[in-house]
């Protein structure tokens, strides 16, 4: 599919209070070809999301360690996962021990999956997940670990405000970028 007919596609779905507000880019090299384009997504005509670069104003992780480390990221332990974990050793572990453990295995599973998603953003990534998003349902859209699936169902005009107000804990567990847009969504 061509860019503008994608384009003009994604830009149908937009949540009526995000036309004008929210859109899609893209560049590329006709005379280059071993030069990548790229796609991008603007708000306000501020580029936020540029698939090929990391110089945004929006936070890009170098490395799993950062996101262990940052504060905004709240992860909600469950009693099943530190049940899971006084299991895993034996019962040998002080109680107060047990959420520490949980909390720090389950913020290296999201870090991970917070890395390998951001690091799977590029033009060619872009045009295929847009392709997949119009094919798919939108419940699996916002359930997805893709950062840019993610985004496109939080601007989509399918998902309401009950759901977006529903999805306030899963979102704390976002990558920054989809926080972001889930904010703006919500019209914070």
């Amino acid at each position: 599919m061509s860019w503008s007919k994608l384009k003009q596609q994604l830009e149908s779905f937009l949540s009526p209070a995000l036309i004008g507000r929210v859109e899609y880019g893209s560049t590329s090299y006709r005379y280059l070809p071993d030069k990548a384009g790229t796609c991008y997504i603007t708000v306000d005509k501020k580029n936020l999301l540029n698939m090929n670069d990391n110089t945004i104003s929006i936070k890009w992780y170098q490395s799993e360690m950062e996101i262990k480390n940052d504060p905004n990221i709240h992860i909600p332990i469950t009693e099943e996962e530190i049940e899971a974990v006084r299991k895993g050793n034996n019962g040998k572990v002080p109680e107060d021990r047990l959420h520490v453990i949980a909390r720090s295995k389950k913020i290296s599973e999201v870090a991970k999956e917070i890395f390998t998603a951001q690091t799977s953003l590029s033009k060619s990534n872009f045009t295929a997940t847009a392709n997949k998003f119009l094919s798919t349902s939108i419940e699996e859209c916002l359930e997805s670990k893709d950062i840019l699936l993610n985004i496109l169902a939080l601007v989509d005009r399918r998902v309401g405000k009950k759901r977006l107000l529903n999805m306030s804990d899963i979102m704390k567990m976002k990558h920054p970028i989809v926080q972001y847009f889930y904010e703006l969504r919500l019209g914070r």
